[in-house]
């Protein structure tokens, strides 16, 4: 419902028309001024319309309270990124995903592209260590290797 506008204009037109109707109904009454009597059923059915507006705008308003939070967290990130901060989007990834410092570590060599071998050489550790760090983080970020790590990340993080 939400992929076609004109549906929501349509309810929106409805919405305001029964809310007119009611406020023209107590401006009438506290002034004077004429009103339009409606059988009893029509205006059953006016409070329904309007009562169902309220409970759709109610849903609505969330659900798009909550889309401009996500689109607000996603802005800030590409913000921070475009702002040479990258380390710091980054990082905040690994923190998300809760990995360790010496998994956080690896993490890095891993999106610069080296290999295990070279990982164990620059942390002074041995592959097995290595290995285990990286099946860690990828368990963590739900993918099965360097690849889709590095594709999940700029997923996460761009998207």
């Amino acid at each position: 419902m939400l992929k076609q506008p004109s549906v929501i204009w349509g309810l929106v037109v409805i919405q305001v028309a029964c809310g007119s109707y009611f406020l023209w109904e107590v401006l009438a009454s506290v002034f004077g001024l004429p009103t339009f009597p409606l059988r009893w059923q029509t205006r059953e059915f006016v409070e329904i319309g309007a009562s169902l507006g309220l409970i759709l705008g109610t849903f609505l308003g969330v659900h798009f309270a909550r889309s401009a939070s996500k689109d607000t967290a996603q802005a800030a990130a590409i913000h921070r990124l475009t702002s040479m901060e990258f380390k710091a989007v980054v990082q905040d990834y690994f923190n998300d995903l809760g990995l360790t410092r010496p998994e956080s570590e690896t993490g890095w060599y891993l999106l610069k592209g080296l290999s295990m071998a070279e990982i164990a050489s620059s942390r002074g550790s041995n592959i097995a260590k290595v290995k285990v760090h990286c099946t860690a983080i990828y368990r963590k970020a739900g993918v099965r290797g360097k690849r889709q790590l590095f594709s999940t990340l700029i997923q996460n993080v761009l998207l």
